[in-house]
């Protein structure tokens, strides 16, 4: 009858050790939800994490969805299943929430056995205790609380991760999708040098120009040849890294893209009201104050608890030599003589100006990074305006005038072909700055941590490569021209190849103010 007390106190001491550690549990994985509430409130796609771990269950999709034409939210959607950076974070994730863990676990508890052997003739002692960490049993609520406030700036981080991934993916579709159109451009551009400098050596051979003329115009051709095998590098190098983005291997490399790009929206947004949308919904910014929160609530507990490093508490149970027993619950205090915390007091103020200044790093940043993004986002469309209402009017111009010259046999044949390259670069030019824009479109997107209200606007696209370089009648460019009858200056009625260029494919490209240049 006398064990049953000792017995309870045992089992009582036990079931408060394991129910704590209950109580201090989290999940290793935060379920999807949780994630996804903050990408789909900022616009942004839902993650299947069990699918991210494992070979994607909808393999049939993809295989579909790299039938078509790829287009951005295409690319997003199977960079969602398949994305070896999104796999990083995700395990990012779970290293945070091991350490997270760690971090609310409670020490195990101790127990101590000790056999003594008295003098001859005495007998033995022996002794049993039991004993837990006493201060981590104190701050064991204020740690789950700490871990859940953690927690939560982990959930901010992983989906901001999420959210630069989707990001990412855009910006390597605009970029590959530009870089093939100055492929094709440089292309065509190549091809326009090569017949010209094909006919200069026809024009040598009939004596009409001199050697230097002819070199001039094989030089131009290499360059052309040259900057036509560079873009076509640049582009292929593009294409490699969209699809390292996506996860797609080698034996999926024969998709293709868009060969086009929508046109800037019309109404840009307001930089102040892009601030905003900042400051309440960045999630960078959102982790930066809840990292602060959580150093604060550390750095009190820590200077309130600092004096209790290593007490424990528990129960001992002693049985003398003569069968006696005693026992009784225990109490160890740490005397803080040498060591009074002021390392982890340090350590703890330390961490909370650290999450103070990186806070303020992040809404200055944000804020000066917002307008600098804005502000690109305009010039870059200006530039496309430029572009589209003066300079490519201002080059077909040229070239229309050029052509009726060399009809009269005012200017030369070279005259008129640098005309068309000319028309080329302009075309050129104006896709790069599309191209230009989206790429700063999709930074300040990054930098505002949201969809922009502007993104649901409608627009229409940009004429294709293909658009511009396939004039009526099927003719490639200066390709279409017949050389056959130019073996001096003479024949000066040849049909005007530059008039079947049909330039009404150029959608948003207003001309009407153009008339003056007739």
């Amino acid at each position: 009858m006398r064990r049953m007390p000792k017995i309870r106190l045992l089992t009582l001491a036990l079931a408060l050790a394991l129910s704590l550690s209950g109580c201090a549990s989290l999940r290793t994985q935060p379920p999807d939800s949780s994630i996804n509430t903050l990408l789909q409130d900022r616009g942004g796609p839902s993650v299947e994490w069990s699918q991210m771990q494992n070979a994607p269950a909808d393999q049939a999709n993809i295989d579909e969805w790299l039938a078509s034409p790829l287009n951005p939210d295409t690319a997003v959607r199977i960079a969602m299943l398949r994305s070896p950076k999104l796999q990083q974070e995700y395990a990012r994730l779970g290293l945070a929430r091991a350490e997270v863990l760690e971090a609310v676990q409670i020490s195990n508890p101790s127990i101590s056995l000790l056999r003594q052997n008295l003098s001859p003739g005495d007998g033995v002692q022996r002794s049993f205790g039991f004993a837990l960490p006493l201060i981590d049993l104190i701050l064991l609520p204020s740690r789950t609380r700490l871990a859940h406030a953690d927690f939560e700036r982990a959930r901010f981080d992983t989906a901001k991760a999420v959210f630069d991934v989707v990001l990412d993916v855009e910006s390597a579709w605009y970029a590959y999708v530009g870089a093939q159109q100055v492929a094709d451009m440089r292309a065509a551009v190549s091809s326009a040098t090569t017949v010209s400098a094909q006919l200069a050596e026809r024009f040598y051979t009939a004596g009409n120009i001199t050697e230097l003329q002819l070199n001039q115009e094989r030089a131009a051709a290499s360059e052309a040849r040259i900057e036509a095998g560079g873009a076509k590098v640049d582009a292929a190098m593009r294409r490699l890294a969209l699809s390292n983005l996506m996860g797609i291997d080698s034996s999926q490399s024969q998709w293709i893209a868009l060969d086009r790009l929508p046109l800037p929206v019309k109404n840009e947004d307001d930089a102040t009201g892009l601030l905003e949308i900042a400051r309440a919904k960045n999630l960078q910014l959102l982790a930066a104050r809840q990292q602060v929160l959580v150093m604060q609530a550390s750095y009190k507990s820590t200077k309130r608890w600092r004096w209790f490093g290593g007490s424990e508490i528990g129960y001992e149970r002693e049985k003398e030599a003569d069968g006696s027993r005693k026992s009784g619950p225990s109490l160890a205090l740490e005397l803080p003589i040498f060591n009074q915390g002021q390392a982890k007091l340090a350590r703890s103020q330390a961490l909370l100006a650290e999450a103070n200044a990186r806070l303020r790093e992040a809404e200055l940043s944000i804020e000066n990074t917002i307008r600098a993004n804005a502000n690109a986002v305009r010039a870059h469309a200006d530039a496309v305006t430029i572009f589209r209402d003066s300079l490519i009017p201002q080059r077909e111009m040229v070239l229309a005038r050029s052509q009726q010259e060399q009809n009269f046999m005012l200017i030369g044949v070279f005259e008129l072909i640098q005309a068309k390259a000319k028309e080329y670069d302009a075309y050129q030019g104006y896709l790069e700055a599309v191209r230009d824009y989206w790429l700063a479109r999709v930074e300040l997107t990054r930098s505002v941590g949201e969809r922009l209200p502007s993104d649901s606007a409608a627009r229409e696209n940009t004429p294709s490569v293909k658009d511009i370089l396939t004039p009526k009648g099927g003719m490639e460019g200066m390709e279409g021209m017949d050389h056959s009858k130019m073996q001096g200056m003479e024949d000066s009625k040849k049909t005007d190849p530059m008039e079947s260029m049909d330039h009404s494919k150029m959608q948003g490209m207003d001309h009407s103010k153009m008339q003056g240049m007739d």
